[in-house]
C-alpha cells in the first residue's frame, strides 16, 4: 500500500541565503534549492500519485498472470522434454536425454514405454519413476538410480548396468539377457519373471529378492552373489547358472 507524506514548504531563497556561511558554495546551494522547491511542486500534483498506483497495480496484474499461466508453462516444458528424448531415438550418446527424462520423473510424468535403447545414460536418476515397458536395450545405465521404479515388461538387454540401483524394483517379466548386473543392487527387487539368460550377476546384492517365480537363468553368472536368498544359489545353478571368476 501507498503511502504519501505531505512534503513541507521549502523557505525562500532570502532565509535560505542567509544560512549560508560560505558564499563559495552558493551555487550549489541554489541548485539544491532548486530541486526542493521542485520535489515540492511534483508531490502536490495528483497525477503522479496516480502513476504510482498505476505501476503497483501493474506489478500485480503480471503477478497474478504468471501464477495464471504457470500451467500453461509446464506443459511447454515437458513437451520440450518428450521432443528431446523422440527425436533421440535410435541414436546413440545422451542427447540431453538424461535431463529430459529427470525432469519429467521429478514432476511425477508416466515414462511408460520410452524409447532410449542404445543410449548413453550414465548416472540417470530416475528413483520411483513408471517405466512400464520401456526400451533401454544396450544402453548404458551405470551407476543409475530406478529404486522403487516400475520396471515390468521394461527391454534391458544387452543393457550395461554395472553399480546401478534396482533396490524395491519391479522387474517382473522385464528382459535382462545378456545385461551386465555387476555389482547392482538388488535388494527386494520383485523379479517374477524376469529373464537373465547370460546376464552378470557378480557380485549383485540378492537381500531380500522376489524370485519365486523367477523366469529364465541360463548361463546366468551368479559368481559372488550377495545376501542371496536361502536356496537361490542351488536353484540357479540347477537351471542352467553359472559361477565363473571372470567374464568368460
Amino acid at each position: 500500500m501507498l503511502v504519501r507524506e505531505a512534503r513541507k514548504r521549502p523557505e525562500t531563497w532570502a532565509s535560505h541565503q542567509g544560512a549560508i556561511r560560505h558564499r563559495w558554495t552558493l551555487p550549489f546551494h541554489a541548485i539544491e534549492w532548486m530541486w526542493q522547491w521542485t520535489a515540492y511542486a511534483l508531490s502536490r500534483w495528483a497525477f503522479l500519485e496516480v502513476l504510482e498506483y498505476i505501476g503497483s497495480f501493474s506489478v500485480l496484474i503480471a503477478v497474478v498472470f504468471y501464477f495464471a499461466e504457470s500451467g500453461d508453462r509446464k506443459k511447454q516444458k515437458h513437451y520440450q522434454a518428450w521432443q528431446v528424448i523422440n527425436t533421440a531415438q535410435g541414436k546413440g550418446g545422451s542427447g540431453g536425454r538424461i535431463e529430459a527424462l529427470q525432469e519429467l520423473n521429478m514432476d511425477g510424468i508416466p515414462l511408460v514405454g520410452v524409447d532410449a535403447a542404445g543410449a548413453f545414460l550414465q548416472g540417470v536418476r530416475l528413483r520411483g519413476a513408471n517405466l512400464l515397458r520401456c526400451d533401454l536395450a544396450g544402453s548404458d545405465l551405470r551407476m543409475s538410480d530406478f529404486s522403487g521404479s516400475n520396471l515390468e515388461y521394461a527391454e534391458f538387454k544387452s543393457a550395461n548396468l554395472r553399480q546401478s540401483n534396482l533396490r524395491n524394483a519391479n522387474l517382473r517379466n522385464a528382459n535382462l539377457e545378456d545385461a551386465d548386473l555387476v555389482g547392482t543392487d538388488l535388494q527386494e527387487a520383485d523379479l517374477a519373471g524376469v529373464n537373465l539368460k547370460s546376464a552378470d550377476l557378480r557380485d549383485a546384492d540378492l537381500k531380500g529378492i522376489r524370485w519365486s517365480k523367477m523366469g529364465a537363468v541360463e548361463n546366468a553368472n551368479i559368481h559372488g552373489v550377495r545376501n542371496a536368498p536361502e536356496g537361490f544359489v542351488a536353484w540357479a545353478l540347477a537351471h542352467g547358472a553359472v559361477s565363473l571368476r571372470g567374464e568368460e
